[in-house]
């Protein structure tokens, strides 16, 4: 009866730990990058994507076209890139998930 006691409290704590983010959600699946300063969500309703909102304070590059890598990106501060940001190229999105050079 003890075995399993201890096998049942020691499944309960390895689950939750597989459930962790080291990003910290909050209720709705979401946190801020703090290396980016974007907020982006994880768990959506509405998309199997994870939506990403740039704050409104964040200056965007002033680039015509696209960035030609993601060191160019990096080096102009604007890395991630976000598909419809000024800079964002296809091939600057291995994933093709909308953000580039993550």
């Amino acid at each position: 009866m003890r075995f399993i006691l201890i096998l049942a409290v020691v499944f309960l704590a390895l689950a939750s730990a597989a459930l962790a983010h080291s990003g910290g959600l909050n209720a709705q699946g979401c946190h801020n990058n703090r290396r980016t300063g974007d907020y982006h969500c994880h768990r959506t309703q509405s998309s199997s994507l994870a939506r990403t909102i740039r704050p409104a304070n964040t200056a965007r590059p002033s680039v015509r076209g696209s960035y030609r890598n993601c060191t160019e990106a990096r080096a102009a501060g604007a890395a991630p890139v976000f598909r419809g940001d000024p800079g964002y190229g296809r091939h600057l999105d291995r994933d093709n998930d909308g953000i580039g050079c993550e």
